[in-house]
């Protein structure tokens, strides 16, 4: 055999991605017997993880030159764990970039071509002895990042780019007897690169398992499922395409179990050639869907022409049927919403070389909140995802591994050149399809996938559309999904600002077998399908999670009830991409782009998250998770409407928890059984007991009645409320009497057991004793203005405001005025003159009573020319000391006007530190809508409640607006001196349709009006 020799330069060389490369195939397992495959021990694989040999280059010009070779010492060499990216390990730097690719602004490229002054190179070296009993070795690298070149003892092995599919080589030729030296170069940049422009921290290295596997004499190379509804969705149609190793004679015995261990198939096939196919039928089938992902287990036993077992392969099989129907998407003939999200796979202590217990851990999160949808987001999965998908029952849109978003989008102008990739460019075809094919593949036996898409932001072309016939064509049991077609006008539009390209202006719309697009707003959305009803519509991305956000997310949950040809999205994204390490005194941090000197870089631009990076639950995820119910609960005081939006569940497999509150305690609770049936509505009926006067709250919940895999037994699916008010008779309390006291700079109050003091030199609250404590450490402040979110950035909301910003910090009374009732009540009004222009002025109205509460009203007359106001209230500066809060308001999580359809109505308890979300970069956090009363204590119950007749918003944080602004991490943030209460007729909702332009909706503005707030603060 002619001894090949790798040609470095062929890594800026496109046609080259593949060089004795194995074919890809399906990630089945396999066995030696039965035991081994009870116990999951695969005696045919051997795993290199583990510590490799290592060697950090900068550059191609710089790395080492013959370690490959059989008789280079490579142990003197330091080591690194594999898998696990270079840069997680301490060579190199993590650079977080979106659109741009990582050279930009050092080397000047065309497409294709490699930077030459920084591509990190990567040299790996493990020394490894051949099992007792092998006669073949293989290797397979499930994942390495960018390409890789490989030797065995000094001999060229083979070269293969995609980062996200497996590699797979022969050893066998290339073996020795004794220890083998298995040489890998990793290089961080090849034209590969040019491919793979995803929105995220870019790395390199062996980062997914690596093993060694060798074949029995008879062996199942591939095999492909389909296992399909028919007779009306009764029974069901399996056919198992098999390609083996030889055309050896060979026996394939079938057995098909269902998941109450029925034995269903149980048969012995005899075969010869180097193909077969399986066939059977299956009665009374058991149909997969998210809501029941029922599996049966086939076990495939393979004995060679002497009837010995050679290997056990077992497969995990779905019977379900997707498709287009007309114009609308359904599974096993029902219409299916998307209640998805798009998942990175990334966590801040593995960067993208996930422990397969971190992916079971992302799965029960999004279970537990109702999420039945994934797409993964930009470039095939770990396997393992796959797999747990299956089980746990979850729709999937497999992405192929390609954006190539910096080669066509410049600064949001669109560029149709000789640069942008793929397009129609013939040098590009081959590895285009390569990657759909590696994933196909690897991937088609799960029925979790219902969706294959050709990747990301990449534009459009005839390459991206022969992907998308590929798909067709190999598996016609999946549609494929593409969105960038959206760019790729007939008439191109170069170099210029433009919108969306409808249908009929584009040049590839077969693409993509749905509509898909991206951020598109509700109004937008509406309008499109009004003109254009041939494709169903999903959006790709959604609901964009950046920092505080998600507000207004309902509204597009709504659409999808509304709208049939709308099946809904994907929120961006699951999890804030950041990197764990500490800082300078020993605390935990979360870094972003630029955090490690990375540059170009996006900062904070990848905290996107529903969870953090270190996953851990944000409090976005109570909209999405309410947004999300499959059940709509509509209690009343006589009973429940129960509107089912399930595909194939009946709310008896529910418990249904009818609950009681008064005055925000619970009272009463009922266990019930509603029995409707999936896509139908039904009432439940109750009798309420009584419990005289006072606000009621009635909570209707369907919590599960067992356990699954995901959730305990009493967790709840869907809730509902419903509040109404039972009158009485109030009794009027004597108040006892107040003394005023006036002298030359203060006004003081005094009543029984506290005093309030008034500054007539200063203008302003100075004093509040309760009990002999004072609770007011600074005056009080009017506030106007909130820490902005990511989504007010990036939408100049600040800017338009800042006018806000300046009245929230500097104003001057220009009237003071005093009033006594007799001793019941003094009142001291003050006139503010506000820093803005036009001037602005705000009356502040204290009104004192003898039980110690100080009533407050905030009035402000509309000013023509000002803008609308973030935040319209005022701001208490307590004691450290009073971090403990207790609430009768809208929880657990904090919530916002536009972002408060998950918020339960009760009474919560939670600390000031507990309520900083610490998101990427600090910002307004912690608010509280539909409040009545909040109260802010030490841990001794001492402390204060704000209250009012009216509901209105309130939080309490260890800072205040202008803190939190004016950090740009949390170590920014100074150890808590101060507790700040915020009682406010309501701030600006926090928007999220995107992060980059999109305002908050604007029924959601607190406009520039009249406006007139009350409440009362009394001390505990």
């Amino acid at each position: 055999m002619e001894q090949k020799i790798f040609d470095i330069s062929k890594l800026a060389d496109s046609t080259y991605f593949a060089d004795n490369r194995l074919p890809a195939h399906s990630d089945h397992h396999y066995y030696a017997n039965e035991e081994e495959m009870l116990n999951e021990e695969m005696s045919m694989r051997q795993s290199l993880n583990g510590l490799w040999y290592f060697s950090y280059a900068k550059n191609l010009a710089s790395r080492i030159e013959g370690f490959e070779k059989a008789d280079y010492n490579c142990k003197i060499w330091d080591t690194i764990r594999v898998p696990a990216h270079i840069q997680m390990e301490g060579y190199g730097k993590p650079q977080y970039t979106n659109v741009a690719y990582p050279w930009d602004g050092h080397e000047e490229l065309n497409e294709g071509e490699i930077p030459t002054e920084n591509n990190p190179i990567a040299s790996y070296v493990k020394y490894f002895t051949v099992p007792q009993g092998w006669n073949e070795v293989f290797v397979s690298f499930q994942g390495v990042d960018s390409a890789m070149a490989l030797w065995l003892n000094g001999k060229f092995v083979g070269y293969s780019e995609d980062s996200c599919t497996p590699s797979e080589f022969d050893l066998t030729p290339y073996l020795v007897e004794g220890e083998n030296k298995l040489a890998v170069q990793v290089y961080r940049f090849s034209s590969a690169s040019w491919l793979e422009d995803q929105d995220f921290w870019r790395f390199s290295g062996i980062y997914r398992d690596v093993y060694l596997y060798t074949k029995p004499q008879v062996h199942v190379d591939d095999l492909f499922i389909h296992a399909t509804p028919c007779n009306d969705y009764k029974d069901g149609k399996l056919s198992i395409d098999f390609k083996w190793n030889n055309e050896n004679a060979k026996k394939l015995a079938v057995k098909l179990v269902d998941n109450e261990e029925n034995v269903v198939i149980d048969t012995v096939q005899e075969i010869t050639g180097a193909t077969s196919v399986f066939t059977a039928d299956v009665e009374n089938v058991k149909l997969w869907s998210a809501e029941y992902p029922n599996l049966y287990k086939a076990t495939f036993t393979v004995k060679d022409e002497n009837d010995n077992v050679v290997e056990i392969i077992p497969q995990n099989i779905g019977f379900r049927e997707f498709k287009m129907d007309g114009n609308i998407m359904k599974i096993n003939g029902k219409r299916i919403v998307f209640k998805g999200v798009n998942r990175h796979e990334f966590d801040c202590y593995y960067g993208r070389a996930i422990p397969e217990s971190k992916i079971a851990h992302d799965l029960d999160i999004m279970k537990l909140n109702n999420i039945n949808a994934i797409r993964t987001s930009h470039y095939p999965n770990n396997s393992k995802l796959y797999e747990l998908c299956d089980i746990y029952g979850f729709y999937v849109i497999d992405e192929t591994n390609m954006e190539t978003h910096g080669s066509w989008q410049i600064r949001g102008s669109v560029r149709c050149d000789k640069n942008t990739v793929p397009n129609d460019h013939p040098h590009w075809h081959e590895a285009v399809l390569d990657r759909a094919k590696s994933m196909l593949e690897r991937d088609k036996n799960h029925a979790s996938i219902i969706i294959w898409s050709c990747g990301n932001e990449s534009y459009g072309g005839k390459n991206i559309y022969d992907m998308s016939e590929y798909f067709r064509k190999a598996d016609p049991s999946r549609l494929v999904h593409y969105e960038s077609i959206c760019w790729d006008r007939i008439n191109e539009a170069s170099g210029k600002m433009v919108l969306l390209a409808m249908p009929d202006e584009r040049r590839y719309d077969g693409t993509s077998d749905m509509e898909s697009q991206m951020y598109t707003k509700v109004a937008q959305i509406k309008e499109f399908l009004s003109k254009y009803r041939e494709k169903p519509f999903i959006c790709c991305e959604y609901t964009h999670s950046m920092g505080n956000s998600n507000g207004g997310m309902h509204k597009y949950t709504d659409l999808t009830d509304e709208e049939p040809l709308y099946q809904g999205g994907f929120i961006w994204d699951f999890a804030d991409q950041a990197i764990w390490t500490r800082d300078l005194y020993g605390n935990d941090v979360m870094n972003y782009g630029g955090d490690f000197g990375d540059r170009p870089c996006d900062y904070n631009f990848s905290g996107n998250g529903i969870v953090f990076a270190d996953h851990a639950p944000t409090s976005k995820l109570q909209e999405v998770k309410f947004n999300y119910q499959n059940f709509t609960l509509v209690p009343s005081e006589t009973g429940v409407k129960i509107i089912n939006k399930s595909l194939f569940t009946n709310t008896s497999d529910y418990d249904l928890i009818i609950a009681l509150a008064k005055n925000g305690k619970n009272v009463w609770q009922k266990k019930l059984t509603a029995d409707i049936n999936a896509g139908q509505t039904g009432e439940v009926a109750y009798t309420l007991p009584t419990f005289g006067a006072g606000e009621y709250v009635v909570t209707a919940s369907l919590v599960l009645k067992q356990a699954t895999i995901w959730a305990n037994c009493g967790h709840e699916v869907a809730f509902g409320q419903y509040v109404f008010t039972k009158e009485g008779k109030a009794d009027k309390k004597a108040v006892a009497p107040i003394k005023v006291v006036k002298s030359d700079f203060n006004i003081g109050v005094k009543g029984e057991g506290f005093s309030v003091m008034f500054s007539a030199d200063r203008k302003m609250l100075t004093s509040y004793k309760y009990n002999g404590v004072e609770l007011i450490e600074e005056f009080p402040k009017m506030n106007f203005w909130r820490a902005p979110i990511d989504n007010d950035n990036g939408c100049g909301m600040p800017f338009d405001t800042a006018q806000w910003k300046l009245a929230s910090m500097y104003t001057k009374c220009v009237d003071m005025q005093v009033s006594e009732n007799g001793t019941e009540s003094a009142t001291v009004k003050y006139t503010y003159e506000l820093a803005t222009r036009p001037v602005a002025h705000v009356v502040v109205t204290y009104t004192v009573t003898g039980d110690g509460v100080v009533k407050v009203d905030m009035d402000y007359k509309k000013v023509e020319g000002l803008p609308a106001i973030p935040d319209f209230g005022m701001l208490f500066t307590l004691p450290v000391d009073y971090d403990q809060i207790k609430y009768y308001g809208l929880g657990p999580c904090d919530n916002y006007i536009d972002r408060k359809e998950g918020g339960k109505l009760g009474i919560f308890t939670t600390t000031t530190q507990d309520e900083i979300q610490p998101y990427l970069v600090p910002q307004e956090c912690g608010n509280h809508c539909d409040v009545r009363w909040f109260e802010v204590t030490d841990r001794r119950g001492r402390g204060v409640r704000i209250s009012s007749a009216t509901p209105f918003e309130a939080s309490a944080l260890p800072y205040n607006p202008h803190e939190i602004e004016n950090a740009r991490h949390h170590y920014d943030l100074a150890r808590p001196h101060h507790t700040v209460l915020r009682a406010s007729a309501g701030m600006y909702g926090v928007g999220g349709d995107d992060s980059w332009g999109a305002p908050t909706l604007d029924e959601y503005i607190t406009k520039n009006e009249d406006k007139h707030f009350s409440f009362e603060f009394k001390g505990i």
